[in-house]
C-alpha cells in the first residue's frame, strides 16, 4: 500500500521544522556527550557519579526537544509538519523515560537491560496495537548494520546477551510507532525526520557511553526506514543488538581510551555501521519496488545471515565474555603467633578446611571456579542468579563482581618511549641523595629481592635485564599466560625502573620478580590476588598456589602502583586480609596513594588505605606535593599518607628499550620501594622486620611541602611523614646494628 504524501504546507513551516530538527540534534549530542565526558572525568578523579546525573541530564534533553516539537505537532497548518512534530516529540518522551533508567549502576548491567526491556515494550504497548509486522528486507537491513559489531565487539555472559538481544527488539518496537508517524514522506524527507526520531531514541539506548555508539548507528536508519515505508522493527530491533549486546558500557571509558582498546573500537563499530546503514537506504531507495517480492527479502537475509556467521566465528570474537563473581567467605585465617614462610601454611590450610563445603556445592552445578586463600575466598563463573544464590549462603561474607575485560579484534599495541639513555642519574634519583648511597656508603641493594606487580615488565630492556632473578618462579601472568616479561602497558616497566633498573632507579643492584595484575589497565579482585599470592609464595608456571607455592623465594619488598576502585569490583575491604597476611610474613608492602587530588579524603582504593602498607604520595623537584596527588585521611581514619617521593616528570624504562617522562603517585611509589632495598641490603638484620624500618623511614625524612592547591586538608594529610631521604634512611639502617 501506498501512504499518501502530505502536503509540505507554507514555506515557514517547513523552516520552523528544519530549524527544530537542527536544534533537536544539536541539543541530543551535545547533552550526551558531555554528560557521557563529565562521567568519566568524574570516575578519573576518583568520584562517584551522583546516581541522579544521567536521569537529570535526560529529563532536560527531552525538555528541551519536547517543546519545540510539540509546538510544531500543534500548530502548523501543514500535516507534514504536524507528523513531524508528533514524531519528534514522541522521541523526546522515549528519550526522558527511558534515560531514567540510567540511575542503575553500570556495573548491573543486566538489571538494566532487563528495565529497559519492559519500559520499551510498555511504552511501545500504550502507542499502539498488535504486533508490528516482519519485514524481511528491514530483517535483512538490520544484520547488515550488525555486521562490524560481530567482527569488533564481544558478547557478555548468557543472561546478559538474552536480556540485550529482548531490550533490542523492544526498542525496535518501539521504534516502528515513531517511523510510521514520521516516514510517510519520500526517501529523504522522510529519512531526515525518521533520523532525527531515532537518534531521540537512541540517546536512551544504552548505559553512559553505549548510547553514543547507538547515536551513531541507529539515525541512518531512517533512510531505509523510509525506503520500507516505515517497516522499521526488525531494521532498528537487529541494528541495536550491536551496541547493547557487544560492548560492556564499562569498557567505555578513558581509562581505556589511550591506545586502540574498546572506545577506539567501538567507535569504529559504529562508524562502519553508520556507513552501512547509510547505504542499505540508498540501495533500498534505488530497488524498492523490487523489495516487495518476497523472494527478495528472504535472499538478503540469507546472504547477511551467512555472512554474520562467517565474520563471527572467523576474525570475530565468538563465545561468551561476562563478568566472575568473587565470593568472599566469612571465615578469614587467624594470623596470631604466625611469622614468616608458617604464614603460606596457615592460609593454605584455612581455605582448604572453610572452602569444602561450597566447593561441593559449586561442582556439583558444574560451575567453574578458582579457590584463593591469600583472601579466603573463591572466584566463581555466574552471573546476578548465582551471585544471589551466593550471597545467601551463611559461610559466605559477601560476593563481590570481578570483571573481566571483554577481548578486542586486534591487540592494543605496546607504548614505547622517545627519551634517549640518560647519562647520569635523573634529578629524582639525586634529590632522594640515592645516588650517594652507591658512591659513598658502597649500598646498591645487592641481596635483596623486589617484586613488582603492575600492567607487566620488559624483562629485555637494558636497565632491567640483568636483574632479572630467573628460574621458573619468577615471573607469572595470570591475564594471558605468558611465560617471561613482557609489558605492552608500559607502566610496569616504568616503574620497576624506578625501583631497580640500572642509572634511573634507586637500587640497581636488587634483583627482581613480576607479575601482570593490570590488562589494558583494568584489573579485578582476583588478579590483584593471583599477583599478591605470587608474591607471597612463588611457584612455577602452570603450578598451583595451593600446593606448589615456594615462601622461601618470596621477594623482600613488593611495589604497588595500582589501586582497586570500585569500578573493579573492590570494595573498601577487599584485599584487607591479604595485606595483613604479607605483613605477617614480613614482606614490607609499598602502595601508591592514588592519583585524586587535592581533594581531601581521596586515599580511598584498596591497598592505599590500609595500615600495614606503607602509602607513598608525590612530590616534585621543589619538594612540593603535587597536585594529583591524593590525600587523607582515610574512611578508618588511619593517617595516610605515609611519606611521599619524587612523582612528576619522573624519567624511567618503557617497553622496547627506550625511556620516557611520566607522573603520578605511582611513579613515586617505586622510589620508596628502592629505598628499603637499600636499607636492608645495608643491614641484613632489619629484612622482615617491618615496624624499625618503617619507623627509619619516617625519622629521616626532610621536609615537604604540601602546596596552595591542598585546600582544606591538615599538612600531615598532605605530606605524611615527609619526603623520603635514602642516604640519611641506609645510614640510619646500618646504625640500627
Amino acid at each position: 500500500m501506498v501512504h499518501p504524501q502530505p502536503a509540505p504546507g507554507s514555506p515557514w513551516a517547513v523552516v520552523a521544522a528544519a530549524l527544530v530538527g537542527v536544534w533537536t540534534v544539536g541539543v541530543t549530542a551535545l547533552t550526551q556527550s558531555v554528560g557521557w565526558l563529565a562521567d568519566q572525568l568524574l570516575l578519573v578523579t576518583g568520584f562517584a557519579t551522583p546516581v541522579w546525573t544521567w536521569p537529570l541530564a535526560a529529563v532536560v534533553n527531552a525538555v528541551l526537544v519536547a517543546t519545540p516539537a510539540l509546538i510544531l505537532a500543534t500548530v502548523p497548518r501543514s500535516a507534514a509538519v504536524r507528523t513531524a512534530g508528533r514524531a519528534w516529540l514522541t522521541g523526546a518522551v522515549a528519550l526522558g523515560g527511558l534515560g531514567l533508567l540510567r540511575a542503575i549502576p553500570a556495573p548491573q548491567n543486566e538489571l538494566y537491560l532487563a528495565a529497559l526491556a519492559l519500559l520499551a515494550g510498555a511504552g511501545t504497548a500504550v502507542l499502539r496495537k498488535g504486533w508490528p509486522t516482519l519485514s524481511l528486507p528491514g530483517l535483512a537491513g538490520g544484520l547488515a548494520v550488525l555486521l562490524p559489531w560481530l567482527w569488533i565487539g564481544a558478547l557478555g555472559g548468557l543472561l546478559e546477551t538474552v536480556l540485550a538481544v529482548a531490550a533490542a527488539a523492544a526498542v525496535g518496537w518501539l521504534a516502528s510507532t515513531m517511523l510510521d508517524l514520521g516516514n510517510r514522506y519520500g526517501v529523504v524527507l522522510g529519512g531526515l525526520v525518521g533520523g532525527v526520531a531515532l537518534l531521540l531514541l537512541a540517546a536512551g539506548v544504552g548505559q553512559g557511553g553505549a548510547q553514543l555508539a547507538a547515536m551513531l548507528v541507529l539515525p541512518p536508519l531512517g533512510f531505509a526506514a523510509a525506503a520500507l515505508r516505515g517497516a522499521g522493527w526488525p531494521l532498528v530491533a537487529v541494528a541495536a543488538v550491536g551496541p547493547l549486546a557487544f560492548v560492556d558500557p564499562e569498557e567505555i571509558t578513558l581509562l581505556l581510551a589511550s591506545g586502540r582498546d574498546l572506545p577506539a573500537w567501538a567507535a569504529i563499530a559504529a562508524a562502519l555501521s553508520l556507513a552501512v546503514a547509510l547505504l542499505v537506504g540508498i540501495g533500498y531507495a534505488v530497488a524498492r519496488t523490487r523489495l516487495t517480492q518476497r523472494w527478495v527479502g528472504a535472499s538478503l537475509v540469507a546472504v547477511m545471515a551467512i555472512a554474520g556467521v562467517a565474520i563471527y566465528l572467523g576474525p570475530g570474537q565468538p563465545g561468551l565474555h561476562g563478568e566472575q563473581l568473587f565470593v568472599v567467605m566469612k571465615s578469614q585465617a587467624d594470623l596470631t603467633g604466625v611469622t614468616g614462610r608458617d604464614v603460606y601454611g596457615r592460609l593454605v590450610e584455612h581455605a582448604r578446611q572453610t572452602q569444602a563445603d561450597l566447593h561441593e556445592s559449586l561442582d556439583r552445578w558444574h560451575l567453574n571456579y578458582t579457590p584463593y586463600y591469600l583472601v579466603n575466598g573463591v572466584e566463581v563463573n555466574g552471573g546476578p542468579g548465582i551471585r544471589a544464590w551466593l550471597s545467601r549462603r551463611d559461610d559466605v561474607d559477601r560476593v563481590l563482581l570481578s570483571q573481566r575485560l571483554r577481548p578486542l579484534p586486534a591487540a592494543p599495541g605496546t607504548a614505547h618511549g622517545d627519551e634517549p639513555a640518560p647519562p647520569l642519574p635523573p634529578w629524582n634519583i639525586s634529590l632522594l641523595r640515592a645516588d650517594r648511597v652507591a658512591s659513598q656508603l658502597g649500598v646498591d641493594g645487592s641481596g635483596i629481592v623486589v617484586g613488582t606487580s603492575d600492567s607487566g615488565v620488559d624483562g629485555t630492556h637494558p636497565a632491567l635485564s640483568a636483574g632479572f632473578r630467573g628460574g621458573d618462579d619468577s615471573w607469572y601472568d595470570p591475564w594471558n599466560g605468558t611465560r617471561t616479561p613482557v609489558d605492552h602497558g608500559g607502566h610496569g616497566t616504568h616503574t620497576l625502573g624506578t625501583a631497580v633498573g640500572r642509572t634511573v632507579g634507586v637500587a640497581p643492584g636488587a634483583k627482581w620478580v613480576g607479575c601482570t595484575n593490570l590488562d589494558r589497565n583494568l584489573g579485578n579482585p582476583a588478579r590483584y590476588l593471583d599477583c599478591m599470592q605470587f608474591m607471597l609464595a612463588p611457584f612455577r608456571y602452570g603450578g598451583d598456589a595451593f600446593t606448589d607455592g615456594r615462601p622461601e623465594r618470596a621477594p623482600q619488598v613488593l611495589t604497588n602502583s595500582w589501586g582497586c576502585p570500585r569500578i573493579e569490583g573492590c570494595d573498601e575491604g577487599a584485599l584487607q586480609a591479604a595485606t595483613a597476611a604479607i605483613a605477617a610474613a614480613g614482606i614490607f608492602f609499598v602502595a601508591a596513594a592514588g592519583n585524586e587530588g587535592p581533594f581531601c579524603g581521596s586515599i580511598e582504593d584498596p591497598p592505599a588505605p590500609y595500615a600495614d602498607v606503607l602509602t607513598v604520595g608525590a612530590v616534585d623537584r621543589d619538594r612540593e606535593v603535587t597536585e594529583f596527588s591524593s590525600r587523607g585521611p582515610t574512611n578508618s581514619g588511619t593517617a595516610k599518607p605515609d611519606v611521599v617521593a619524587p612523582g612528576a616528570d619522573i624519567l624511567s624504562a618503557m617497553p622496547g628499550g627506550g625511556y620516557a617522562i611520566q607522573s603520578g603517585t605511582s611513579m613515586a611509589t617505586p622510589h620508596v620501594a628502592g629505598v628499603v632495598a637499600l636499607m636492608w641490603s645495608a643491614n641484613p638484620k632489619l629484612v622482615g622486620d617491618l615496624p624499625r624500618t618503617r619507623a627509619i623511614l619516617r625519622e629521616t625524612v626532610v621536609a615537604a611541602t604540601a602546596g596552595d592547591s591542598s585546600g582544606d586538608c591538615d599538612t600531615a594529610d598532605v605530606t605524611g611523614a615527609g619526603m623520603v631521604d635514602a642516604f640519611a634512611a641506609v645510614q640510619a639502617a646500618r646504625a640500627a646494628g
